[in-house]
Order: structure tokens, then C-alpha cells, then sequence
């Protein structure tokens, strides 16, 4: 079976990553996505293009956001994630200015804390998929 170009062997390797950090086996995302075995499997190793329906029941057997299988696929373009929290927390009327000044910092420090463990590594990608996006103080 033809190969698909490498977006998609890394898509397949990032949804085994993921499989694997949630200690699934092939069989059990399979059931839990409602997809084949072996066409979980052939995802994995990329030589299959899921849909973004098959990529969206993935994502939630593996709960993770949709978002980032269909930016891995090309299906969407990355977004700005860290701007996008930081303005919906700071929009958020159920929290106080303090709660929210407190959830930025804690934001910032995993990021700092993870891009420290990620320099030094060539494909030092984040494991929510985004991209790396340039830390600015909270």
C-alpha cells in the first residue's frame, strides 16, 4: 500500500503518542473511536487519510481537542492558542481579577517549565500539538 506524503505518518505517530500516553491499545481507542482495528492501525502508520469525522471521533476517544488532529492533518491552520486562552480568561466574569492573574502564571510557568525540558530536541513540538508560540509574560 502507497504511503501518504509524511503529514500524514505524523499525524499517525502523533495519535499513537497520544494512545500511548492514555495506555490504550489499538483495539481499545478502535472500539472506543468506533473505527476498525486496522484502520486505526493503518492511521497510525500512515498510510491512511482519515476524514475529519474519523478524526474527530479519535480525538474524542482519546480527550483530546479535534482542534489539533485537524491542524496536524491540515484540515485548519494553527491558532494563536495561547492568546486565545489568555483573552478567554481574562474574559471570564465568574472569576476574580486575582483568580484569573493566578491561572496566567500557572499557564506561563508549565509553558516555561516545558519548553526548558523541549530545547535541545529538533522537533520539539508541544503535546497538545500546537505550534510553539513565542512566551511573553503573563
Amino acid at each position: 500500500m502507497k504511503e501518504f506524503p509524511d503529514p500524514w505518518r505524523e499525524l499517525g505517530e502523533f495519535i499513537r503518542e497520544q494512545r500511548s500516553v492514555a495506555r490504550l491499545s489499538v483495539r481499545r481507542l478502535s472500539d472506543m473511536a468506533g473505527i476498525s482495528n486496522p484502520y486505526l492501525s493503518q492511521i497510525e502508520r500512515g498510510l491512511r487519510r482519515p476524514s475529519a469525522e474519523i478524526l474527530q471521533q479519535i480525538a474524542r476517544a482519546l480527550r483530546i481537542s479535534a482542534e489539533t488532529l485537524y491542524v496536524r492533518a491540515g484540515i485548519l491552520e494553527a491558532r494563536d492558542v495561547e492568546g486565545n486562552l489568555t483573552e478567554s480568561i481574562l474574559a471570564e466574569p465568574m472569576l476574580s481579577q486575582d483568580q484569573k492573574q493566578t491561572l496566567l502564571r500557572i499557564y506561563s510557568s508549565f509553558r516555561r517549565e516545558n519548553e526548558t525540558e523541549g530545547e535541545g530536541s529538533a522537533s520539539a513540538g508541544s503535546a497538545d500539538g500546537s505550534a510553539g508560540v513565542n512566551q511573553e509574560s503573563v
